[in-house]
């Protein structure tokens, strides 16, 4: 350690790297750069030596000691940013969520930033179509435009404003010919202006239309939302309730304060219809952030959340570490969606981080769902959360009535029961549209002989290749593998080749043998990899017109169908009998959420759910539409096997039951297990011994081989949160430099939401 009294300034800087470690530098040689009396401040990027090369890296701390003598310590080469982009309090947390997700700081505030900033670049500069009047104009007389009223009231209006956006030219509902007319006599001309922060805020024509009217609940909830300070909701809304007129009015009402709101949305498939949505309702700018935005489209929308030029910014999962500068409210629809939850590399919940941000920018935060997730329940019955109900959908939409059908006892026709095809006849005839849904694509999940049982498996997975008919090939969704598909069995050479089971391609097929004259629409990854292919759909869909579609679970959540009034589930089964602990809790929100989009219109709605076990305590929970006696059913066998969310009865007073995940992948079997084995007896090693901490593992995961990777996971569970925090940290630090370690790819998964 140096001398504490040497007062030169020793920057630690994080680097995008797998180190868990920040770096040392000295302050840039050059004079004119940063002096003593202007020190760095944390979250100012700089480029900085790095072996033989010079990065991006972000101060994170500033200090006058280091391990190293100083004579070892390389200046920082030069400065990228005057001033931190982002405000203290939200780069504090960015770094607190790289701790408390157990991931390399570095690579996890690099992940938080646009890629234009990670690369060094600076943001891209906003600029707006403007009308300004010309010197000619301002010198010119409105009496000369008697003949022409129009044009005579518009150059009035710019004698008053001068420059005049396009987009409040269209709010005010100013002709274009005019403008046009105008400009060709040289009295206003179009130009290229820097965006400036929007000034809608309060003003009559903040609203592109009237909000609708709320009904008892839904102005309960609404004004049960204390816009003043931090305070966590869940509203917990039926499908088709009317949560989003809720989001809506709460975003106007912070909004007209000259406030910002941050709505996250868990796919990008769901962007174009949300961001329609909105932007019917507020004339202001609206940013959209998510990862099929080019590099400068995402830096734009960013810098117009910090600084304050969009009012509202919706998003994806990594939306959550977008800055606003004037922070109002935060919303988190489909709150229980897995999806923000990040399964690979820096393993954040956008969900969890949501709750920690609103507290500290002192915001309400509103969840939103039809199909809470169970630890949000549990937070409403702790009293951490205020639960904001909504039980029916507004106006004359209902319900939808649920008919289960025993596949057991009915004869199925290519996996349709005679109910099924009896209701989507009955459903077209009277010009409505049918949503049938399988949530697995491709034509057939198995390809098999006849003759010898030979089953297609990928080489590199535990797992079958499915038949895709569009193109003709063999895939594995897992590791992405595509092969030809055979004429004959590589084993017996028969050519007696079947395809078992269904996918959605199939699905389609026997749909268009069944309803040859009706247009049938599928929806999967498969159909909606082009960029508007989703919005192309959803456009058909509109229309309104008698339609069958068929589709994954791309189609359950947070679209709005008004003549949808059938609903089939073909396969309900899926997460009854899975490994994962979690696979229940998904499968009833998954069927609730489909089922949600029958009846939203003024027609009444019918589900038909097909199962192998419609007497199951899960499936009959949710055929009578009661998700909280389904939740409560998954609380009973979650607390019984001790897993989260469940209270102990420990002494001396009940506690939280917490995990982690240890995951270990490796080409070679034996190297992932013993590095789990090493990491458990570090574990078990380190003082002092902990009762309360217990391990399970090294097991294999539910799929052991991918991508020719062996894979395993060892669960760790602890009554006390911190507890697990320090004893996960220390054994990091201890096993990242073993050499075991260096033969696996490990990770460390902090509340997982997927177990397999």
């Amino acid at each position: 350690m140096i001398n504490p009294n040497n007062k030169q300034t020793v920057y630690r800087v994080a680097v995008p790297s797998p180190l868990r470690r920040l770096f040392d530098y000295l302050s840039p040689v050059a004079q004119n750069e940063v002096s003593d009396s202007k020190i760095l401040r944390a979250g100012t990027r700089v480029l900085v030596p790095f072996g033989h090369r010079k990065i991006v890296g972000i101060i994170v701390m500033i200090d006058n000691t280091s391990d190293l003598p100083l004579s070892r310590l390389k200046p920082i080469a030069s400065i990228i940013d005057n001033e931190p982009l982002i405000p203290q309090y939200l780069f504090r947390l960015y770094v607190w969520a790289a701790n408390y997700y157990q991931h390399p700081v570095g690579d996890a505030l690099f992940h938080s930033f646009p890629a234009l900033l990670r690369k060094g670049e600076d943001l891209p500069i906003q600029t707006i179509k403007h009308w300004r009047i010309t010197e000619q104009g301002q010198n010119f007389s409105l009496e000369q435009l008697s003949r022409a009223p129009r044009q005579k009231e518009i150059l009035a209006l710019f004698h008053l404003e001068e420059v005049i956006s396009q987009n409040d030219l269209r709010r005010r509902k100013i002709s274009f010919p005019a403008l046009k007319q105008l400009a060709e006599k040289d009295l206003i001309a179009l130009t290229d202006v820097s965006e400036k922060v929007s000034t809608v805020h309060g003003k009559n024509y903040l609203l592109a239309e009237q909000p609708l009217d709320l009904y008892l609940e839904q102005k309960a909830a609404l004004n049960s939302i204390d816009a003043t300070s931090f305070n966590p909701y869940l509203l917990f809304g039926e499908t088709g309730s009317g949560k989003t007129e809720v989001y809506l009015q709460a975003i106007e009402k912070v909004v007209r304060c000259g406030k910002q709101a941050l709505v996250l949305i868990p796919e990008i498939n769901l962007t174009p219809q949300t961001f329609d949505r909105f932007k019917q309702r507020f004339n202001c700018r609206i940013a959209v952030l998510h990862s099929g935005l080019t590099d400068r489209e995402k830096g734009l929308a960013w810098d117009a959340a910090r600084t304050g030029k969009a009012s509202v910014v919706l998003g994806t999962r990594s939306a959550i570490f977008t800055p606003l500068k004037s922070p109002g409210l935060l919303i988190v629809d489909e709150e229980h969606d897995s999806s923000y939850k990040q399964q690979e590399g820096y393993r954040y919940s956008a969900r969890d981080l949501a709750v920690i941000r609103a507290q500290k920018e002192s915001i309400p935060l509103i969840l939103g769902s039809a199909t809470p997730s169970l630890e949000s329940l549990y937070n409403c019955e702790k009293n951490r959360y205020t639960k904001l109900v909504l039980s029916r959908r507004p106006g004359k939409a209902s319900a939808p009535c649920w008919i289960p059908v025993d596949i057991r006892k009915s004869k199925l026709t290519n996996g349709y029961s005679r109910e099924l095809i009896e209701a989507i006849t009955q459903a077209l005839s009277e010009g409505d549209q049918v949503l049938i849904f399988l949530n697995r694509r491709g034509f057939a999940p198995t390809l098999t002989c006849h003759e010898c049982g030979w089953i297609s498996n990928c080489s590199s997975c535990e797992a079958r290749l499915t038949v895709h008919r569009t193109p003709n090939r063999l895939v594995c969704h897992h590791c992405e593998r595509m092969s030809p598909i055979p004429s004959k069995c590589p084993f017996c050479h028969s050519s007696q080749l079947e395809c078992i089971g269904q996918g959605t391609e199939r699905s389609e097929d026997i749909l268009k043998a069944l309803f040859p004259n009706t247009l049938i629409l599928r929806v999967d990854r498969d159909t909606t990899r082009r960029k508007l292919a989703m919005k192309e759909v959803l456009a058909q869909i509109n229309k309104g017109n008698p339609c069958i579609l068929i589709g994954t679970q791309m189609l359950a959540k947070g679209h709005h169908f008004p003549n949808v009034t059938l609903v089939g589930i073909l396969d309900a089964d899926g997460g009854l009998f899975s490994p994962d602990f979690r696979a229940p809790e998904r499968m009833g929100q998954l069927i609730t959420q489909v089922a949600g989009r029958s009846g939203r219109g003024e027609k009444s709605g019918i589900v038909i759910l097909q199962s192998l076990y419609c007497d199951h305590p899960f499936i009959s929970s949710l055929i009578s539409n009661d998700y909280e006696g389904f939740s409560e059913e998954i609380r009973k066998e979650r607390k019984l096997a001790r897993l989260p969310p469940c209270l102990l009865y420990t002494s001396p007073s009940p506690r939280d039951r917490y995990m982690a995940i240890i995951r270990s992948e490796a080409t070679n079997n034996a190297a992932a297990v013993d590095f789990l084995k090493y990491y458990r007896q570090c574990a078990e090693s380190l003082p002092p011994k902990n009762t309360e901490v217990n391990y399970l593992g090294p097991l294999p995961a539910t799929m052991e081989r991918r991508n020719d990777r062996f894979r395993h996971i060892l669960s760790i569970y602890c009554a006390d949160r911190g507890e697990l925090q320090g004893l996960i940290k220390r054994l990091c630090l201890k096993v990242e430099n073993s050499s075991l370690a260096r033969r696996v790819r490990w990770s460390v998964d902090v509340d997982p939401q997927d177990v397999s």
